[in-house]
This record gives structure tokens, C-alpha cells and sequence, in this order.
């Protein structure tokens, strides 16, 4: 099993975390958020925390609640702008993301996602095809849409939600990307519809959240929807010279569950891991923030 960090990025820091918040930089903007896994005691008091942050997010009242988790306000601290831009950058890569706060807690990055963009940049790369098909589900703002593109493969990034595959425009341009195909769709339709269409990949990306809704109102719960995407994705993913990677944020999935789901829709291949990614604060405290499973064969 892997246990895997961002490793040297300047636009990004996990200060501290503890009581059940974290307090962030994202390139000159601090945050404090909650952070349900932090359980232990925060290293720096809070008068340090709020010396620090521009901001905090104050969970509302349907947080805690199906569907509105992450619900609530931000609690402006000092003065800082609506909106701003870190980059990411990696031997052979970087990219561009801008920033923002939002009703539900982020702000258009998962920063422990860094190790899984490394990976599919340096897998796209080792396929041995000229302009490999790359299909990323429920592709948020494109960080791994864009290391796919970065590695010269023909990406078609898909979210349900217009405005962050908007977002997620904006990230490709800022980083001077082009070409990227932008799906706004219900991710278990789409990929049903490719089957029956014929159409076959050379790499699935899936960041399945825990619950959530299509744009004609198509209800996903993770429980019930996640075998049966994992099967359809098998009937669109190329036997070979191909790579999967699941990636489970929610429902108490452990890696050994991702694993244990990858292997039993695809059988074995030819290279695969599994694990955690995590963030490693200042005082060497870890919070375990998802798991996941990949495989190249």
C-alpha cells in the first residue's frame, strides 16, 4: 500500500490542523476550514490562526446533512481577492488554477490530488500511443485533465456541473493548454452511451463524490452507483496499453476496498497500487484526506 504527498510545491502548504479544522496557504491566501479527519489537537494556538488566516468557513446549518455536508459562509479575516491563481509545476509540466471561495467549503483545488496528477502525466506518457483518449468523470476544476493534456493526450473532461467545467476552461487557458473536450453530462450515461457507441479509451479517471445529481436530475449515490460504473467503464477502457484510476474521497472506503473493486470488474493488469494520499502539516501531524486504486496494463 502507498502513502503518497505533494512533494515541493511552493503555491501550496498545509500549515497546521487540529480540533477538527486545517489552516491552509494556497499561494499568498490562508485559509481555516474544517477538516472532519483532523482529531487531534491543533500545534498553534488560535490566536496564532486567526493572525494567519484572510478567512474561515463557518459551516451552516444543514451541514452534517445528506447533500448539504459542506454547506455554509466564509468569515472574511483580512483583506485578500475574490479571486486568485497558484500553479502547480513538475518536471516536464506546470499549470495554471485560479481560485475562489465557494458555499461549500473549497476553493477549486484538492491540493492531496498532487500525486495522483503526477501519475497520470508520467502513465500517459509510457502508453507507447502517439495521442492516447483520456476520459476524466466527475473532473471538477481539471487538475488531472490537465496533466492528461500536458503527457499529449486527447482529453475529454466531464462534470455534470456547468459551471465548473466553465472553471475548469478557464484553468486550461490559464495554463496555455488548448484542445481539451469539454462534456457536461451525467457521467453513468455518458459512459453508457460510449459503449453502445463503440468509443474506447486508453485512460479512465474517476473521482466519484459521495452523492450527487446529473443534469437532468440523475441521482448518484456512491454505495449503489459504484460497481455498476466500474463495470461500464471496463466495456470503453482498451485491454491494453491503457490505465485506469479510481479515486474515493467518501463512505469510509478504505484503499484495500478500491483495490478489492478494481480487480474484481477488471481482473489483474500489468502494473497496480493502491493507497492513501495525504497532507503533512508543519509539525509533522498527517491527515488522510482519500484512497485510491490504478492499474496500467
Amino acid at each position: 500500500m502507498l502513502l503518497l504527498s505533494p512533494k515541493q510545491w511552493a503555491d501550496y502548504e498545509l500549515i497546521d490542523c487540529g480540533n477538527f479544522e486545517k489552516l491552509e496557504r494556497f499561494g499568498s491566501v490562508v485559509t481555516a476550514r474544517p477538516e472532519p479527519k483532523a482529531v487531534w489537537q491543533k500545534s498553534l494556538p488560535d490566536k496564532e490562526w486567526n493572525a494567519m488566516a484572510h478567512t474561515r468557513f463557518t459551516a451552516g446549518a444543514g451541514f452534517g446533512k445528506s447533500g448539504k455536508e459542506d454547506s455554509g459562509t466564509w468569515q472574511p479575516l483580512k483583506k485578500m481577492p475574490a479571486q486568485w491563481t497558484i500553479a502547480y509545476r513538475q518536471s516536464g509540466w506546470n499549470m495554471q488554477m485560479r481560485l475562489g471561495l465557494t458555499s461549500f467549503k473549497h476553493v477549486g483545488v484538492f491540493p492531496e490530488q498532487a500525486p495522483n496528477w503526477d501519475y497520470i502525466f508520467s502513465t500517459v506518457g509510457t502508453l507507447g500511443v502517439l495521442r492516447p483518449k483520456v476520459l476524466n468523470l466527475f473532473a471538477y476544476t481539471g487538475g488531472a485533465s490537465l496533466a492528461a493534456r500536458a503527457a499529449g493526450a486527447e482529453v475529454y473532461h466531464l462534470d455534470s456541473v456547468r459551471q465548473v467545467v466553465t472553471w475548469a476552461h478557464g484553468n486550461m487557458s490559464l495554463s496555455g493548454m488548448n484542445d481539451v473536450r469539454w462534456v457536461v453530462e451525467d457521467a453513468l450515461r455518458f459512459v453508457k452511451r460510449e459503449a453502445r457507441r463503440g468509443n474506447r479509451y486508453h485512460g479512465i479517471i474517476l473521482d466519484p463524490p459521495a452523492y450527487g445529481h446529473g443534469v437532468d436530475g440523475e441521482r448518484w449515490k456512491l454505495d449503489e452507483c459504484l460497481l455498476d460504473m466500474l463495470q461500464e467503464c471496463r466495456k470503453i477502457l482498451l485491454p491494453k496499453d491503457s490505465f485506469l484510476l479510481l479515486n474515493l474521497y467518501s463512505n469510509g472506503f478504505s484503499s484495500l476496498v478500491a483495490d478489492t473493486v478494481t480487480r474484481n470488474v477488471f481482473g489483474e493488469a500489468k502494473e497496480r497500487a493502491f493507497g492513501e494520499l495525504f497532507l503533512e502539516d508543519r509539525f509533522g501531524k498527517r491527515v488522510s484526506l482519500s484512497v485510491f486504486s490504478r492499474f496500467k496494463q
